[in-house]
């Protein structure tokens, strides 16, 4: 009896899992995988860091102690100080807000540009395909970040203050990063167009505006998850090269970039490795679980790849 009741069981399990909804499916094959747990896991970890712990440091203010200079990391300072008495723990903190906000504001941009004009291109193809598509050729012919080098040299002698800095450099990476995200989603509109479903859209008399943003676009959401996942790696390692070297977030405001080039001398790199080991190893967990989980995600939503 037991046996029976066995098999049973599992094949009730068998049926529901045939029965899952595809989002379903694509959950229970991702927690399958152990590294974009991992990845999952460590992100979630350094969005609460950013976010939330410096509400519990009393060195969130950032005032200047002069006796607190260059300090190696001590039960009061656990990462130690910077060059103006600051707690680098905390800074790491403030600066982690800074790169993840960039990255997922850019990140939202760049994929809200890129599939408006994705989806216009793809459905109407003609002059506007070409015209779509010949920028997005004249911009990805450009290394990143060289254009963005020259962007931030331009910004820089505009001369703004830091806060607005900050706005400028996301628009700029949004800039950069929408050509490929729209070639991507031109192709598969091109697809979906010649569907069952869009032909009876065409016979309801559906304007095209509901047939791009109800029925085209939605199921380009598997794709869209899964680059927007690994743009936001992409948008935080150009932030924190920009930083470093000057052309991104300039200090006061911090960020891991500006903490990096705050220890660019010798001295620094061999005697004080506390003002340049916290902000490097976190931009490397960061992207390394984003791209982690930005690979599992591909894996357990595409269809053609399921085991």
């Amino acid at each position: 009896m037991e046996s029976v009741t066995q098999s049973t069981n599992k094949n009730l399990q068998k049926k529901r899992i045939k029965s899952a909804s595809p989002w379903r499916q694509a959950y229970s094959r991702l927690k399958k995988n152990k590294l974009a747990v991992f990845g999952l896991y460590s992100l979630i970890f350094m969005l609460v860091f950013s976010f939330i712990s410096p509400f519990f440091s009393p060195y969130v203010s950032g005032t200047v102690q002069v006796g607190q200079i260059n300090k190696p990391p001590t039960f009061s300072h656990w990462l130690g100080t910077d060059q103006l008495g600051r707690d680098i723990l905390t800074r790491l903190m403030l600066a982690g807000r800074i790169s993840l906000t960039i990255g997922l504001a850019s990140m939202f941009l760049s994929v809200i540009i890129g599939t408006l004009l994705g989806a216009i291109s793809g459905f109407y193809r003609g002059v506007v395909d070409h015209l779509i598509m010949r920028i997005a050729d004249v911009l990805m012919s450009i290394p990143g970040l060289p254009l963005l080098i020259i962007m931030g040299a331009i910004l820089s002698e505009w001369k703004l203050p830091s806060e607005y800095r900050i706005y400028v450099v996301m628009i700029m990476l949004s800039l950069v990063g929408w050509p490929g995200l729209a070639r991507l989603v031109r192709g598969q509109i091109l697809t979906l167009r010649e569907q069952a479903f869009m032909q009876a859209a065409e016979v309801l008399g559906l304007k095209d505006y509901r047939k791009i943003l109800y029925h085209l676009i939605p199921n380009t959401i598997p794709l869209l998850i899964v680059v927007a996942t690994l743009n936001i790696a992409g948008a935080i390692l150009s932030e924190s090269a920009l930083s470093y070297l000057g052309l991104g977030v300039v200090p006061p405001t911090p960020s891991w970039g500006n903490m990096i080039n705050a220890a660019n001398s010798l001295i620094d790199f061999q005697k004080r490795p506390w003002l340049w080991i916290p902000p490097g190893f976190a931009i490397f967990l960061t992207v390394v679980s984003i791209n982690l989980l930005g690979d599992a995600l591909r894996d357990a939503l595409d269809p053609k790849l399921k085991r």
